[in-house]
């Protein structure tokens, strides 16, 4: 078995989802979840089809995204992964939708942080091990820091 770190290729403000289903289905469940939740955030994704055919199953609303999805889950090629991308909205506003999914399994991330995904290779195929998000916590916040984050919250309206 060999291990690799396979890096998320997107722009530095691009929000995205990178979790685990177990069914074909997901590709559109997915869709049809944002679209119902959301109707105008943008966004593209790309699902690992893992038995049969073994193909990479795509859907969206926005040309770039779904090549920005098609392209990173092409590099994961993990079975059963999927990868969201999302402009117009962040994945704090769909991120239960995705996890109530009957076929979503697991959330590995939701960010738009530099992500490196650690992927497990044997001769029967690839699996996800866990993600790198973001860098290495650097301290421990001060009372400023604490006031900064709240009033943070508060102007981008997640905290009244």
């Amino acid at each position: 078995m060999e291990f690799k770190s396979i890096k998320i290729e997107k722009p530095e403000a691009t929000n995205f989802i990178l979790g685990q289903s177990h069914f074909i289905k997901t590709v559109e469940d997915i869709h049809e979840a944002i679209v119902q939740t959301n109707s105008q955030m943008k966004f593209g994704v790309g699902f690992c089809e893992s038995s049969g055919p073994a193909l990479l199953r795509w859907s969206g609303n926005d040309t770039s995204l779904i090549e920005l999805a098609k392209k990173n889950a092409l590099n994961l090629s993990c079975g059963h992964c999927f990868i969201l991308f999302m402009e117009n909205g962040f994945p704090v506003n769909v991120l239960n939708v995705i996890k109530n999914i009957p076929e979503v399994c697991h959330v590995y991330c939701a960010t738009a942080n530099p992500v490196e995904v650690i992927v497990a290779e044997s001769e029967q195929g690839r699996g996800i091990m866990g993600v790198i998000d973001g860098v290495k916590t650097k301290g421990i916040e001060t009372e400023h820091d604490i006031k900064a984050r709240k009033e943070f919250l508060r102007k981008i309206g997640y905290k009244l």
